[in-house]
């Protein structure tokens, strides 16, 4: 029998009297975690040592908090107005930075908000390396006794929608039948703000045990800022663009990358003309490249694509509208297999165009205006299902049969931060074992390519990145202590200095291949390597066309097509004003120029020599509009300089 409830601390007690002992909490990643319940059970416990509690989860999302400086001028007026004063952070996720949770409170997370808790040692420690399909039967091993999620209401109904995840909890529940637990405790906390989603994402009445009505007002709901789309991530998502196949499925990751892919589709759908001519500006040979001829495609989306990918976001909104995302699937695997193989009839396209679906995910995260979008779909959606982890990353979840059906010409596109040349990627953590944010799904999508006929895994990254003390190094190593995929699983790797293909390769082919879209000034060093390997003939030389492999020309190829604005710096629409926007790109420059010390130096010249931009908005909002005192005038001369250096 249901019990609702419509105030926390009453839920809290409830739960501790149903529950007797330690509290083994599961919470679903992102997006579903019911902050202010948490937060209430938490305040409880962590007052009580006679109460342990373990939480299992990833992804805690938490608001960027109180910085110095410039950084912290801009951060801060933001955060307030794009999170509100009254957004409930995780009380646990604070106290994990501090290294201060109690010592009978533990997270463990299997996915972290990415560089969020490289300094915590207590987030390091109980980190839990698992793939996305693992984390079902991982947290069941710990025999949770209590579920909590946020969870949706249908409009003017009584039905509940798992709505932003439903991801693991079904999953999650087998998993700890399968083992002979008892079932958890199942607890909804109900967010009027969460769209209601139908169809595979209901849940049938008596789901829950407890479910909590908390009266208002509500928060808003965590919105990832949409950040700008560099010179680097649009050559990476154009390059990518050219290996989707009309007709095919999709995967996309979050973050700038997935953003310029998603931009870059759009644009060989919706104008295919200038979308070609930024690919002849960036390489004119691409189209008679081997991947782009058999595997790809640059003409615009006759039948259009099938989404299928753990998480949606973003990308995938515009994606939908622009017509790109089209091509319906169904469950019903006669009717796939008659499409499949040219012999469905009339009724049957009928039976598709009315019941099929062309976007299945398991979790969504995105922008508030993303959000609005899927409210707006509700029920009437017939495009749009959320689907279990174990039916979105595998094949081997009960109906693979169907599933190869559906996912043809599947290309899987995700993002690393190194690369071997020999074709191992590091994603999740560092050479010293600390953890970025974690596997997620990434293995599942690489290993899926090689299981699917016609399918390919894609891996993008920035071919360089500034250390800390302002020196730049490549992204494509020799080697690295540390891989997220094994070189045995290499299939195609992009930056933005182009496309390498290693399925199949040699490690002499790869090397090549690799070193051949790395930045100029490492080439050398990795040749040198692979032929103290063993791995590269003696009297190999590097063409002279890999020294164009610069940020320099890469900037002078695009800047047509960014004062165009066909390539725009936020593709996806902007959280940020206009005059925050010009802040931005300021920041930026000057974040990059004061890496080193002699940087430092000289920007502090620069901003004293000038040129200084008259901007007065924007030192208005940085509140340096009048400077007081000497630090502040310096600021001040800061971010004018910047302004003036940055203008377009």
């Amino acid at each position: 029998m249901t019990e609702f409830l419509d105030d926390l601390r009453a839920a809290t007690d409830l739960i501790l009297q149903r529950i007797a002992g330690p509290l083994r909490i599961g919470a679903p990643l992102g997006l579903g975690k019911p902050h202010r319940l948490l937060n209430t059970l938490y305040e409880r416990v962590a007052a009580d040592p006679s109460r342990p509690m373990q939480i299992y989860t990833a992804l805690s999302l938490d608001p960027p908090g109180a910085t110095g400086g410039l950084e912290g001028r801009f951060l801060g007026p933001f955060a307030q107005r794009h999170f509100g004063d009254d957004f409930p952070r995780l009380a646990y996720v604070e106290a994990m930075r501090r290294d201060a949770l109690p010592a009978h409170v533990q997270v463990e997370e299997f996915y972290m908000q990415s560089g969020a808790m490289l300094s915590s040692r207590q987030a390091q420690r109980a980190y839990t390396s698992l793939n996305y399909t693992m984390a079902a039967d991982g947290v069941a091993m710990r025999a949770p006794n209590v579920v909590v999620q946020k969870v949706a209401r249908e409009p003017g109904g009584s039905r509940l929608s798992l709505s932003c995840n439903n991801d693991l909890t079904q999953d999650l529940l087998d998993a700890v039948a399968r083992r002979g637990l008892p079932r958890p405790l199942m607890v909804a906390e109900v967010d009027p703000r969460l769209p209601w989603i139908g169809g595979s994402a209901t849940v049938p009445e008596g789901f829950f045990d407890i479910v909590i009505d908390p009266p208002g007002p509500y928060p808003v709901l965590f919105a990832l800022p949409r950040q700008p789309v560099s010179d680097s991530d649009y050559a990476i998502g154009l390059y990518a663009s050219t290996l989707v196949r009309d007709g095919g499925t999709l995967q996309i990751g979050i973050g700038t990358l997935a953003d310029a892919l998603s931009h870059a589709l759009v644009l060989r759908h919706t104008d295919n003309a200038r979308y070609r001519a930024v690919l002849r500006a960036l390489d004119p040979a691409l189209e008679a490249h081997p991947l782009v001829r058999d595997h790809g495609g640059l003409g615009p989306f006759e039948q259009g694509l099938y989404g299928c990918s753990e998480m949606l976001n973003e990308g995938f909104r515009r994606l939908v509208q622009t017509g790109v995302i089209r091509r319906r699937v169904h469950d019903d695997i006669a009717l796939m297999q008659r499409l499949h193989a040219g012999h469905a009839d009339a009724e049957d396209h009928a039976r598709l165009a009315r019941e099929g679906e062309f976007l299945h995910g398991a979790f969504y995260l995105g922008s508030a205006e993303f959000y609005d979008w899927l409210r707006a779909q509700g029920d009437g959606a017939h495009g749009i299902g959320m689907r279990r982890i174990s039916e979105i990353n595998q094949l081997y979840g009960g109906h693979e049969a169907l599933e190869r059906l559906q996912r043809r010409d599947a290309r899987f596109f995700n993002s690393c931060m190194i690369a071997t040349a020999l074709g191992a990627a590091a994603s999740d953590g560092l050479e010293d074992g600390r953890i970025v944010s974690g596997v997620g799904g990434q293995y599942n999508f690489v290993a899926m390519a090689h299981a699917l006929e016609d399918a390919r895994s894609v891996l993008m990254f920035r071919a360089s990145r500034a250390r800390g003390d302002g020196q730049v190094e490549s992204s494509v190593r020799w080697s690295y202590g540390h891989a997220t995929i094994p070189r045995h699983l290499r299939d195609v790797y992009v930056n933005q200095y182009g496309i390498a293909d290693l399925l199949g390769a040699t490690d002499e082919d790869c090397a090549i291949a690799m070193t051949a879209i790395a930045e100029a000034p490492f080439q050398a060093g990795l040749l040198a390597s692979a032929k103290a390997a063993r791995k590269l003939r003696e009297d190999f030389v590097a063409p002279a066309q890999w020294q164009r492999n610069t940020p320099q020309a890469l900037a002078r190829t695009l800047a047509p097509f960014r004062r165009d604005g066909t390539l725009p710096d936020y593709p996806l629409g902007s959280d940020f004003t206009e005059v925050e926007q010009r802040l931005l790109r300021a920041l930026a420059w000057l974040k990059e120029c004061s890496a080193s010390w002699p940087g430092k130096l000289r920007l502090l010249a620069g901003a004293l020599a000038g040129p200084l931009a008259d901007d007065a908005q924007a030192l208005q909002r940085m509140g340096l509009d009048a400077p007081r005192g000497g630090g502040e005038r310096v600021q001040a001369r800061l971010v004018r300089h910047a302004l003036a250096r940055t203008r377009r």
